[in-house]
């Protein structure tokens, strides 16, 4: 099956709908927009601008910002000239920056923001190939060689549009696209090299029942140098989608607010942290609201069958989620604008109890699972296919199998051309046939749905020589609104043990209900009713015999 460029997808997006709101951002305490036709405007202009700084067809661009309108900008403007864009993350510490840059001989890098800029800058003297840097949306202040973005793009008319589309049209399916850089945890950072078919072939089969429309408006505030969050950003310009992007995770709970968004995307600790607050606002409540508050959750408890996996229910359930709803879960949803219709989750695994939660209140998430490597859906829950506790089935055209070893093994056309001048890492997980080991472990269950246990290289193995997947563990701890973070620790051990941070607002919160206070966090963790308060309640009834130690400070959440 052929899919086309990433740029005539936009084009087709622009001239198909037209959004008056495809960008939006925040200035001066105001949101602002641009409009699809005004977005193609400075795409073209910074595009001519590029190409006249010699940039072509095959050269690598950086690009370090953080989620603003200029990022997609400067991302399609690369794109139009065939070249490749080399994102950069916005928080990146400056080895690695220099790191990435350097090793994908980056011939320009755009940067955006006045903190973005001056840590650019300040690396420039070690970037050796980079010719040129664009700063966009800087102060004056910040100056030296650098050209200045809003200058580039000032001017361009339909001219420079129309000289786009033509050039934009020359771009083939099969030319690179990016190079995306691996966290590299394990040593050097690896270049993952996608193509445009790679991501336009995710990007359709992966979003090909969410319905997306121009009716709905997404917050983009997850890292857009990462492959994920660009995949959604990409979902949402493609189906005409406002999309209003959040510079830092500081900003999301006031923009859920203000945007109101109906989709968007997020990560486990995105729904692990608003849970817990919300568990924290609840604990705090005193008199009748706590006693709604309570009853509302056993409600949620009784419901979660039905509302989670459309189970029955006995009717007086369903009449009592019905009052509840209007008193407490309609509040929950308010926390997140009141309008969302569909998150997905993805980037690490969501426990199901939390999954469970959010499906029962009306919060419905759907999850997913990918790596870079993969443009990166591999599968996904989506309307009308979803099973709560799996990452779906996987999408049209990519095949999974799980190796003798339980490895999950990836075949399809999303899977990436290789490691950029690794041709050693790319052979030890790329197979001739076009099988790539993802270094995940998981099963298919009855029904086709994949289930992701644990990464290959994090089981433990007790001194017994059983192996023991940390990951399901730690999440099902983690789902206790009593505790903040939790490691599961035992490799060549005698038995398994978890590290727990507690969360201190709610334990405390509890402990003042029995007339209980604490000098101390270290007192706090010490006490035998705080470990009575964690443990028995927490820990999974299929897990391994496992000690916990509960650490006095919030370091290692």
């Amino acid at each position: 099956m052929g899919y086309p460029s990433l740029t005539q997808c936009l084009l087709e997006a622009v001239d198909r709908y037209r959004s008056p709101h495809a960008q939006m951002y925040k200035t001066d305490g105001q949101w602002q927009s641009i409009s699809a036709d005004e977005m193609l405007r400075r795409v073209a202009g910074l595009a001519r601008a590029l190409a006249e700084l010699g940039v072509e067809a095959g050269d690598r661009v950086g690009l370090f910002s953080s989620n603003r309108p200029e990022w997609h900008i400067t991302d399609f403007a690369i794109l139009g000239l065939g070249a490749v864009n080399v994102p950069v993350y916005f928080n990146e510490s400056p080895e690695r920056m220099i790191y990435i840059l350097n090793h994908s001989g980056a011939k320009v890098v755009l940067t955006a923001g006045a903190d973005q800029a001056r840590r650019l800058l300040a690396c420039r003297e070690r970037l050796q190939a980079i010719e040129h840097v664009i700063v966009a949306g800087a102060p004056p202040e910040i100056d030296g060689d650098i050209l200045r973005y809003e200058a580039l793009i000032a001017g361009a008319g339909d001219a420079e549009v129309a000289a786009y589309r033509r050039r934009a049209a020359e771009v083939t399916s099969d030319r690179l696209a990016t190079i995306i850089y691996t966290s590299g945890t394990t040593g050097e950072p690896k270049g993952v090299m996608l193509t445009h078919a790679n991501i336009s072939s995710n990007q359709a089969d992966s979003f090909r029942t969410h319905n997306y429309s121009p009716r709905d408006t997404a917050l983009s505030f997850l890292p857009l140098a990462h492959v994920y969050e660009r995949l959604m950003g990409y979902g949402y310009l493609f189906h005409g989608v406002s999309m209003a992007y959040v510079e830092s995770m500081e900003q999301v709970a006031a923009a859920l607010l203000e945007i109101r968004p109906t989709v968007g995307a997020a990560v486990p600790r995105f729904f692990e942290k608003f849970y817990a607050n919300m568990m924290e606002t609840g604990h705090r409540a005193t008199g009748f609201k706590r006693q709604v508050f309570d009853w509302a959750l056993r409600v949620a408890g009784e419901a979660m069958p039905w509302r989670a996996y459309g189970r029955p229910v006995p009717l007086r359930v369903k009449l009592e989620w019905l009052l509840a709803d209007w008193l407490a879960y309609s509040r929950i949803r308010a926390g997140m604008g009141g309008r969302v219709r569909a998150f997905i989750s993805g980037g690490a695994p969501l426990a199901r109890e939390l999954a469970e939660f959010f499906w029962t209140v009306g919060v419905p998430i759907y999850q997913g699972y990918g790596l870079t490597e993969t443009s990166p859906v591999v599968a996904n829950n989506v309307p009308n296919a979803n099973r709560v506790g799996t990452v779906g089935k996987p999408i049209p055209h990519v095949e999974v199998r799980i190796a003798d070893d339980g490895e999950i093994l990836v075949r399809g056309p999303c899977v990436m051309r290789g490691y950029y001048l690794k041709p050693a890492e790319t052979r030890e997980v790329l197979s001739d046939a076009g099988w790539l080991a993802t270094g995940d472990v998981g099963y298919l269950d009855p029904d086709g749905y994949l289930v992701v246990t644990d990464r290959k290289k994090d089981l433990l193995k007790t001194a017994a020589g059983k192996f023991v997947a940390p990951q399901p563990i730690e999440n099902t701890l983690k789902s206790s609104p009593f505790i903040l973070n939790a490691a599961v620790v035992g490799d060549r051990r005698k038995f398994v043990a978890a590290l727990i941070v507690p969360h201190f607002a709610n334990v405390g919160a509890k402990a003042r209900e029995l007339g209980m206070e604490f000098s101390s966090r270290a007192e706090l963790a010490a006490h035998h009713w705080v470990h009575e308060l964690i443990s028995p309640s927490t820990r999974p009834s299929n897990a391994s015999p496992c000690s916990t130690r509960i650490l006095p400070s919030t370091t290692a959440g």
